[in-house]
């Protein structure tokens, strides 16, 4: 009798766990889902004039259709670490951790690198995919801190001289704003990440250092250093930045304090969704400014994911 008691037991303790395995399965499914939309959702919006449609193959495999007609995978689906997804990522991998709106006074903990990860083919299909596509889409951007060389595409450039504009009229009132950013330390430069092989920002004209300091980028210093030189940069700086689109490299890890590069889908989606848990009373969307194109775009996500 003991023996049966146990075996049932052991029996109904499996089955408990199947099930608690299936409901979390389903859980994360959904969550996968409700962030696959919003991902897309921020992509659209940020990049209308590069992003021509989404589509969603056979094997279930979600791209982005490019003005080209050239096709951007969503998400490759493969387990990565993290530094795999720096060297190797898709589109879903650099929108994974949300980027952080409110002024940090520390070097970010281990592994929190929002917005460092780039899908090189998205930017690629974006700004040009060599030197020579690069600059011919490249502009000269008179500003107070000098004419600087940006992509036009996607409103960069603009966005870059709205920025540094502002800047220019908050040093009025903070002086000590200036010494943070001039002389800048350049915009334009086609070239690898050193000790990478990967193409930095800089090379498709969408980044920006100021004034550079020896406890600026993690290579240089140590962490206490970094953390030391986050605690004093001026937080206007780093609010116009994002509010223009731009992501400050000293919310990384791997610190970059005097860089700034444009990522409006980054920052978007931290605006919308940065304290949007998915739960199951509300939509998927719910954060997101409601107006006739975000509507449309709703539409478009739900049929061809849900499909």
């Amino acid at each position: 009798m003991k023996r049966l008691a146990k075996v049932l037991f052991i029996v109904m303790s499996f089955l408990l766990s199947i099930e608690s395995s299936i409901f979390a399965y389903e859980e994360n499914v959904d969550d996968y889902i409700c962030n696959t939309k919003r991902d897309l959702l921020v992509l659209m919006l940020t990049y209308p004039e590069c992003i021509k449609d989404i589509e969603k193959d056979e094997e279930g495999f979600i791209y982005l259709i490019m003005q080209n007609n050239n096709k951007v995978l969503y998400d490759d689906k493969k387990e990565k670490s993290h530094e795999q997804k720096f060297y190797n990522s898709d589109l879903q991998d650099t929108l994974e951790q949300i980027y952080p709106l409110d002024m940090i006074t520390d070097v970010m903990e281990e592994g929190k690198d929002p917005g460092r990860i780039r899908s090189y083919s998205f930017l690629s299909n974006v700004y040009g995919g060599s030197k020579e596509a690069v600059q011919k889409n490249i502009i000269n951007k008179n500003t107070y801190y000098g004419t600087m060389m940006f992509n036009k595409i996607n409103g960069a450039a603009d966005n870059l001289e709205k920025a540094l504009n502002k800047v220019s009229e908050l040093a009025k009132q903070n002086t000590k704003i200036y010494n943070f950013v001039s002389p800048t330390s350049g915009t334009f430069n086609y070239r690898v990440i050193k000790d990478t092989g990967q193409l930095s920002p800089h090379a498709f004209a969408i980044a920006i250092d100021l004034k550079s300091d020896p406890a600026d980028y993690w290579k240089w210093c140590n962490r206490e250093k970094g953390g030391n030189r986050i605690s004093i940069y001026p937080e206007e700086i780093v609010k116009t930045f994002e509010e223009c689109g731009f992501v400050w490299g000293g919310k990384w890890a791997h610190f970059d304090i005097l860089h700034f590069e444009y990522r409006p889908e980054i920052i978007l989606k931290a605006k919308c969704f940065g304290n949007n848990e998915v739960t199951e009373n509300k939509e998927w969307y719910e954060g997101c400014e409601i107006n006739q194109d975000t509507e449309a775009l709703i539409q478009k996500i739900n049929s061809i994911i849900d499909k």
